[in-house]
């Protein structure tokens, strides 16, 4: 996602957008006919909403089904500009998650892996060494309990 700051959303566009929450295939004309626009109008009002990074629209997968049976949430204490710290540790393939904090880390990391090696490998050798990262904790996944992507908007 984006990290530039999103324009104010109508009511429209905030309907367009919890309707694709809650089925991101869910056709523009079924769309339109809920927002009272056009079924191109919602195309339009889509492709300025997916542009200015306010939204996704991605296909989300169980990462066990996947081959990525490893999975863990890294906290990370760095030195120095924490930004670029984080920026560094978000170009590794294997992290899908990153964002800055205040607390006990200044980065926290999800990361999914296709064993125990490879994770080791990632902490050991990769997340370890980039500059600024003094040190870090890792939360191994047991069980997925929950994970939401329809809050809707505000």
């Amino acid at each position: 996602m984006s990290t530039r700051s999103s324009p104010l959303l109508d009511e429209t566009s905030k309907r367009i957008v919890e309707h694709l929450q809650a089925d991101g295939r869910r056709s523009y004309a079924a769309i339109a006919a809920d927002v009272g626009l056009s079924e191109a109008a919602v195309r339009q009002r889509v492709a300025r909403l997916l542009e200015a990074g306010v939204m996704q629209i991605v296909a989300v997968t169980d990462p066990l089904q996947v081959g990525f049976p490893r999975q863990a949430m890294v906290g990370v204490r760095c030195s120095g500009d924490t930004t670029e710290v984080a920026a560094a540790l978000a170009e590794l393939s294997e992290v899908t998650y990153v964002v800055v904090t205040a607390g006990t880390f200044d980065v926290l990391l999800e990361v999914v892996c296709e064993d125990d090696d490879r994770l080791l490998d990632l902490l050991s050798r990769r997340i370890r060494a980039v500059p600024g990262v003094t040190s870090t904790e890792t939360l191994v996944y047991l069980k997925l309990i929950k994970q939401r992507y329809d809050w809707g908007t505000r």
